[in-house]
């Protein structure tokens, strides 16, 4: 399968817990003021990889803790996303989303429901400059929430993850 993607990030400590690899998704519809990566909004962008190959670069990384999903809006691509994360079970996966668990729990597209279900911990919510803060650990704002996607799911309603 295809997925368009602004890049990748072999060996990232920046994008979640421990030692991870990261995909960046290309083409976002929410276009945050203040983006980190306002490269990855615009749709026509990016360059085509397959997901098979991206599954064998992670599989090659030894030290490799887990895979973060991140943007862009991976929500934009559910099936491909899921496509990944199903042949990396066996790894810890984090997703940055734009969107809320509650709008995505909510939605009807049968891909982002079964991508929900591989994620183990989602941070949710878009953007916003004027809650922006360099002391806040893997997240661009302070409205923004770590998810444990997998225990939400379980009881229908948001559990959050107490510490990163």
């Amino acid at each position: 399968m295809q997925i368009k993607l602004a890049g990748l990030v072999p060996e990232s400590i920046v994008d979640g817990t421990g030692y991870r690899f990261a995909i960046f998704a290309q083409g976002c519809p929410h276009k945050c003021a203040g983006c980190h990566n306002p490269h990855t909004h615009d749709f026509a962008g990016g360059q085509i990889y397959d997901t098979a190959d991206i599954v064998k670069q992670v599989k090659a990384l030894p030290l490799i803790d887990g895979v973060t999903f991140t943007g862009g809006e991976p929500f934009c691509q559910p099936e491909a996303f899921f496509e990944i994360a199903e042949n990396l079970a066996e790894y810890n996966i984090w997703c940055f989303t734009g969107y809320g668990f509650e709008e995505l729990h909510s939605n009807e597209n049968p891909a982002v429901h079964a991508l929900l279900k591989k994620i183990d911990v989602l941070i949710d919510g878009r953007f916003f400059e004027e809650q922006a803060s360099y002391e806040l650990k893997f997240k661009g704002s302070k409205n923004q929430r770590f998810i444990s996607c997998k225990e939400s799911l379980k009881r229908g309603e948001v559990v959050l993850v107490e510490k990163m």
